[in-house]
């Protein structure tokens, strides 16, 4: 009789576990199938934009209430990391604060940073080819 329940537990065991293999798969393969169509219509969200393919630029800009970035990238920046910072020791949980707050403070600052920062090396490489090549010589002695 006790082998009867044990094969029984058995059995109903493997069929709820095929059940649950089998759903993954179909769930994988048609998250597949989703993201090769949004590849092949351009809508690609892999590497840095993934990132931050939840947020725009303006909200991002409404979120630490600062300007959208211009050519003046580096005053920008600064104000950027000076209204973070405020924004997110003001929503500290542990000070009573958001930790979803908390959260979409750092997603905003990851956004305007993706954007500033290409324009801020552009301007730091072409200072560079100004003023010419100088490099660092040490001379032993």
């Amino acid at each position: 009789m006790a082998y009867r329940l044990i094969t029984q537990v058995v059995v109903v065991g493997s069929r709820v576990l095929g059940r649950a293999f089998a759903e993954a798969y179909k769930q994988a393969a048609a998250s597949s199938q989703y993201q090769r169509a949004q590849q092949k219509n351009g809508n690609s969200t892999t590497g840095r934009a993934s990132l931050t393919s939840g947020m725009t630029l303006d909200e991002a800009c409404k979120i630490l209430n600062v300007n959208k970035p211009a050519d003046g990238a580096a005053a920008n920046m600064e104000e950027v990391m000076e209204r973070f910072k405020r924004l997110f020791d003001a929503n500290d949980p542990e000070k009573g604060g958001s930790f979803y707050l908390q959260s979409k403070i750092v997603r905003a600052r990851e956004r305007l940073e993706a954007e500033i920062r290409p324009k801020m090396e552009e301007k730091q490489a072409e200072e560079e080819v100004k003023e010419g090549w100088n490099p660092k010589i040490y001379k032993d002695r």
